[in-house]
């Protein structure tokens, strides 16, 4: 008689041995892991569930069962939808015209990006307790590599990262999709196969027969110009691709085909690089009608200003470069950019050199989009010394800190300031 071979595998919930059975024998758990190369994985990719939607369903439990959209306005675009908003039709980066006549009894929130950042951290937190090898992507996803942890935790990387999940839905109050696998690529892939709440790994020998139907747009870098121009070439799907050997594909392709066909076949082989440095920190926000008068125009300006000092506040930095980005109503872009003597963090600092910038472009036009960031950044250590020759500019500062610290406590809806207060009269 053939013996019967096990895959390995431990229950999510629980960390006890699957057992044979589709419930875990300890804890009764449906939630099991299980794959033939379950110990030798060790590279994850860890994305947040809707993760301002659900921040903003944590935060308010009567939304549990709504359709939310995070987002704003009619001219804006939908920042996240909440997976039950996702069933009719809605998803990130659509125009919030197009949601709200999709969903029209969804909840719709504003984004609060310094709330989101300091969640973010906190789940940053918890990676860096697992391995110092984690590799930021945006502010609700990173990469993980764990290997040669096991032996300092005492379980492996899959284990690990099941315990690390259930820590974030129990201590921060969200939830997060995992997957793993030997690299980069087949880890990204893989976090996406059984959102929310997910867990899927996959493995050396599987990858090639999994990704032989997916399109070719599945590989990071291939936008829609790139999808055109592959199907021109008859490539359509990752099957298409592993039809030619590596060599083929060099010569119709150049140096890409190189790059498609080792991905086509689930090898990759970038490294896991630990806390990828911001390169700027901004906001901005789109107008439900076209403004030309610098007075409104000023008033968006001092909001956005204190939304990214708050952000830069919440992770601790500054930045010596304040940008401004305007778009008309005809689609133009405008860009201006100011050097500071000293690296800032602080609204007014930022608002006042975006004020100067601003003023330079009132010329009549009308703009249906205004932003402002902040960019060459450092850490906090340092910004903003005070001025020795400007009381004012020492008392304003110390105010500001005063006023991050009560809303810090209190919540930022508890303390208006300057501008965000002043009705023009």
């Amino acid at each position: 008689m053939t013996p019967v071979v096990r895959t390995k595998g431990f229950c999510r919930d629980c960390l006890a041995d699957a057992g044979a059975g589709r419930r875990c024998p300890n804890c009764g758990s449906p939630r099991l892991a299980r794959h033939s190369e379950i110990d030798e994985l060790c590279v994850a990719h860890v994305d947040c569930d809707a993760f301002y939607a659900t921040i903003e369903k944590r935060d308010q439990p009567a939304l549990a069962d709504q359709p939310l959209i995070v987002g704003g306005g009619t001219r804006g675009v939908v920042s996240t939808a909440c997976y039950i908003a996702r069933t009719f039709g809605v998803h990130s980066a659509m125009p919030m015209f197009k949601a709200r006549r999709l969903c029209p009894h969804a909840v719709v929130i504003k984004p609060n990006m310094a709330k989101y950042v300091a969640v973010a951290r906190e789940v940053r937190a918890l990676m860096r307790e697992l391995t110092p090898l984690v590799e930021p992507v945006s502010i609700d996803e990173a990469f993980l590599d764990l290997s040669g942890t096991q032996r300092l935790h005492g379980r492996s990387a899959a284990q690990s990262l099941a315990l690390f999940a259930s820590r974030v839905e129990r201590e921060i109050g969200i939830t997060v999709s995992i997957g793993l696998s030997y690299n980069k690529f087949l880890a990204k892939i893989a976090s996406d196969i059984d959102k929310p709440r997910g867990f899927a790994m996959l493995g050396r020998m599987e990858a090639p027969a999994f990704l032989a139907s997916k399109p070719i747009s599945i590989i990071f870098g291939v936008g829609k110009v790139t999808q055109e121009r592959l199907a021109r070439e008859g490539f359509r799907t990752i099957a298409d691709l592993q039809r030619l050997d590596e060599i083929e594909l060099m010569r119709r392709l150049g140096a890409e085909g190189q790059r498609l066909s080792r991905l086509a076949r689930g090898i990759d082989h970038r490294k896991v690089v630990p806390d990828r440095d911001a390169k700027s920190v901004s906001a901005e926000t789109t107008f439900d009608t076209d403004i030309a008068d610098m007075r409104a125009l000023e008033k968006i300006l001092w909001d956005l200003s204190e939304k990214v000092s708050a952000r830069l506040k919440a992770v601790q930095l500054s930045g010596t470069t304040v940008a401004l980005k305007l778009k008309s109503a005809d689609f133009q872009i405008r860009t201006r950019a100011r050097s500071l003597s000293d690296p800032t963090q602080l609204a007014r600092r930022i608002f006042s050199c975006g004020r100067e910038l601003l003023e330079k472009e009132i010329d009549g036009t009308k703009f249906r989009l205004i932003g402002i960031g902040v960019s060459n950044l450092r850490t906090a250590e340092g910004a903003d010394p005070d001025d020795l020759l400007d009381p004012y500019a020492r008392k304003a500062t110390a105010s500001e800190r005063t006023i991050d610290y009560l809303r810090e406590k209190f919540g930022r809806e508890a303390i208006k300031r300057g501008l965000a207060l002043d009705d023009g009269a």
